[in-house]
Formats: C-alpha cells, structure tokens, sequence
C-alpha cells in the first residue's frame, strides 16, 4: 500500500513507520512538508501524492495549553481533521484519525465501548471529538481510532517525565483518582497496521490491556526501572516516593476525565486479540531506554 503519514515525526508517527516501512511505500507528512490546517494545500498535496490510506497522527495534544488556545485546538484538531478528510474522499483513500479517550466525561464508572455517547470536558476533548465528526460525515472510508495514556520512544511522555523528575526529587506526588490504559505507541502501530488491511471502517478503541491510576503507573514505572537498573549493576538508581494526590489536588487547568478506560470492543468484534497488558508493554519500553541511555541501540 501507498501509505500517507501525518504527524511522521511524533511519538506514534515514528512507530508507524518503524511497523509500515517493510511491505509498503511511506509518504512522511510533516509541518515542513504541507499544512494541514490549510485546506488548498492539503488538498493539493495528498491529490499530487494519492496515497490508498492516510494514517492522520499530526495533533495539538497538549490538553492543558488547549484550554488557553482554543483557537488552535479548533483549528488543528478540528479543520485540520476536516482538510485532510476533504483530501481523502477527493482521492478516494482511506483514512485514519487518532482520537483520544478524552472525548469521555468518565462519569459511566466502567469502560467505554465505542457506542457510548461521548461528552469531553475540555477543549482537548472537545477539539478531536470535532475532529472525529467531520471524519465521519465528509470521508467515506475511515477509521477513527481512540486511544489513551501514549508512550514511546521518541516524544515526552509519562513515563519519561516521572524519570526526569525522579532524578532530582525523592518524593513525587501523582492523581491516584483517575483511571485509563496506558498504551504503548510501537503496540498500537501495529494494530493500525493490522485494522488497514481490511475494510472493515467504523470506530476503535486500541489500547493495551488492562488499567491503573496514574500512581499506580508511576509506582510500576520505578520498579521495573530498578529492575533493570539492578540488572545493570548500577547502584546509582534511588528509591523514589509516590505520594497519592487528588485531581482537585493536582489543580490543572483542564478537567480530566475521572475513568476513561475504553474496552475495546469492536476490535475483538472483528476478531482481532487482545493487545498484551500495558505492564509488559511498559517493561520492554522501559528496557528499550535504558539500552538508549547507556548507547545500546
């Protein structure tokens, strides 16, 4: 397949490649390459390219600074899905859209299957849940993917901001009230893959298996990390507290949902397997940077 990648350079675009470049032909969008909240070059650029799918990645994620750039949000979330949604039906490509778990209130108390209402509770939430309608009601051929709690390689995540900030502090304070599935950027590349071999369009929820808090995450972030440390034989790696906090605690300027874990039901509906429990996922990323830090790979 020609395959169009939006975002190529993002934390889930570098594994779509790594997963993609094998069997098929890679078109890398980026910011330097074409825009996509400009509509004609948009247009323009996937018509010169007619690629079978797009995968679109390229998103305004940062959920706190959404809720002081609203117009952002609208415009890259929003329009931006819209554009490059325009430029598919015009070349007849399949598309597919990442969303979030955030489009939920998290006010159900159990996991989300991809035919409960969305509510977002902030601009975040709100922006891709635009996104998603526009996919639907302008590209035919589409898969909207929502996702939760990414970590990978190469972007800022979760993981590598606990270990950041474990290196200067001995207690950290982390919400113990919300809960979701964290997923593994490199696992949910390959089930993109898998989903765009079949026409099977519609909408996914694709995470890893199982739930946590974010304490809890950040507590199993620090004892698989001293695993491995110790297996390195180095005695450097300290304990780190996990102080349990409350989101109203926390004081962010966007609401988070509460529980926003998503079941993946259509995926098993389809007859795919359960992706494998974010906590192996977690041990071999955590393995895969430490092998980075000491210039293993």
């Amino acid at each position: 397949m020609k395959i169009l990648i939006t975002g190529a350079n993002g934390m889930l675009g570098h594994d779509l490649k790594k997963v993609l470049c094998t069997d098929n032909y890679l078109v890398l969008g980026t910011r330097d390459v074409f825009d996509i909240t400009d509509i004609d070059n948009t247009i323009k650029f996937i018509a010169e390219n007619r690629p079978d799918a797009v995968i679109h990645a390229a998103a305004y994620t940062d959920v706190d600074g959404c809720e002081s750039n609203i117009e952002q949000a609208y415009k890259v979330n929003g329009l931006g899905a819209r554009n490059v949604a325009v430029a598919c039906q015009n070349v007849n490509a399949a598309m597919v859209y990442i969303s979030t778990d955030y489009v939920f209130d998290g006010n159900k108390g159990s996991s989300y299957t991809e035919y409960d209402k969305a509510n977002p509770m902030n601009i975040y939430g709100k922006s891709k849940l635009a996104g998603e309608n526009y996919v639907k009601e302008i590209c035919t051929r589409h898969y909207i993917v929502r996702t939760s709690w990414l970590f990978g390689l190469n972007g800022k995540n979760f993981v590598t901001t606990m270990l950041n900030l474990a290196k200067t502090k001995n207690e950290i304070s982390v919400v113990d009230d919300q809960f979701g599935s964290p997923t593994y950027t490199f696992d949910l590349a390959q089930a993109i893959a898998k989903l765009i071999q079949r026409p099977t369009y519609g909408t996914f929820h694709i995470t890893n298996s199982e739930f946590c808090t974010w304490n809890q995450f950040a507590k199993e972030i620090f004892e698989y990390w001293q695993q491995i440390s110790y297996c390195d034989n180095n005695s450097e790696e300290k304990h780190t507290l996990v102080k349990p906090i409350t989101t109203e605690e926390l004081n962010r300027p966007a609401s988070r949902p509460k529980y926003s874990v998503l079941e993946n039901y259509n995926w098993q509906l389809e007859g795919y397997e359960k992706l494998r429990s974010y906590k192996d996922a977690l041990k071999d990323y955590l393995h895969l940077l430490r092998q980075r830090m000491i210039g293993g790979i």
